[in-house]
C-alpha cells in the first residue's frame, strides 16, 4: 500500500473492489491488525492499533472485530450453534437476550434455523459461508471485514446476506468493509472504493450495478 488514507465510518456498509493484486486483501489485514504497517498509523475509533502488542491486539479483534473469511475458519468439532457463540465464549461470557434476539434474526434471515446442530462437515459450502456471517455479526462489533461473503452463495441467498450487512451498519451503527468482485454486490454498500497498484484511485456513493460495472472497465482499461 502506499499512500492510502480511508476512513471506514460508523454505520455505513463501504465496498471495496479493484483488480487482482490491488492491494485489498492487504488494506483489510493492515485494518484488522492482521499485519503490521510499516509506516503510517491504523486507527479503530480512538485506538491507535499500529503498534499494540499480540495480547492487546487479539483482545481487541475479539471484542470489536469480525470477519468473514474466504476460508470460513469454522471449529469443526463445534456444531452451528457453538460457531456461532464462540465468541462470546473467548470472551468469557454468553449472549444477554439483546444479542439473542439478533442472532435468532440472523439465523432465520440466513435459514440456518434446522442447521444449528449441525457440525461443519455436515453443511454444504454455502451454509458454512452463512454461518460464519452470523459469527461475524453476532457480538456487533464495531467494525467487521467480509471477504467476498456472497462468492458461495446462490443469488437469493447471496441478497439476504447482503441485506443482513446494510442492516447491521444500518441498525446497529456498524463498520462493515466489504471485499468482492461483483457488481450486484458492491450496489448494496453506501460506497464503493476502488483500488490499483497500491492506492486508492476511486470512491463512488450509492451505485446500480452498471455504474460499478463502467468504473472498473476503467480501471482495467488504464491498467
Amino acid at each position: 500500500m502506499r499512500g492510502v488514507s480511508l476512513e471506514l465510518r460508523a454505520g455505513e456498509f463501504t465496498a471495496v473492489m479493484g483488480p487482482s493484486g490491488s492491494g485489498k486483501s492487504t488494506l483489510m489485514h493492515l485494518a484488522a491488525g492482521l499485519d503490521t504497517a510499516t509506516s503510517g498509523q491504523v486507527l479503530l475509533g480512538d485506538t491507535d492499533i499500529t503498534h499494540l502488542d499480540d495480547t492487546a491486539l487479539t483482545l481487541l479483534r475479539r471484542r470489536r472485530v469480525g470477519f468473514v473469511f474466504q476460508a470460513f475458519n469454522l471449529v469443526p468439532t463445534l456444531d452451528v450453534t457453538g460457531n456461532v457463540e464462540l465468541p462470546f465464549r473467548l470472551d468469557g461470557r454468553r449472549p444477554d437476550a439483546d444479542e439473542r434476539a439478533w442472532i435468532d434474526r440472523l439465523v432465520e434471515t440466513l435459514g440456518l434455523g434446522p442447521r444449528l446442530g449441525h457440525r461443519p462437515h455436515q453443511l454444504s459450502g454455502g451454509q458454512q459461508q452463512r454461518v460464519a456471517i452470523v459469527r461475524a455479526l453476532a457480538t456487533r462489533p464495531d467494525l467487521v471485514f467480509a471477504d467476498e461473503p456472497t462468492g458461495n452463495l446462490d443469488s437469493r441467498t447471496g441478497r439476504a446476506v447482503l441485506e443482513v450487512l446494510a442492516a447491521a451498519s444500518r441498525e446497529h451503527g456498524q463498520s462493515i468493509a466489504m471485499v468482492t468482485h461483483d457488481p450486484v454486490a458492491a450496489s448494496y454498500a453506501d460506497r464503493v472504493v476502488f483500488l490499483a497498484d497500491g492506492r486508492v484511485v476511486n470512491e463512488v456513493g450509492r451505485s446500480t450495478p452498471a455504474e460499478v460495472s463502467a468504473v472498473m472497465l476503467e480501471l482495467e482499461a488504464a491498467a
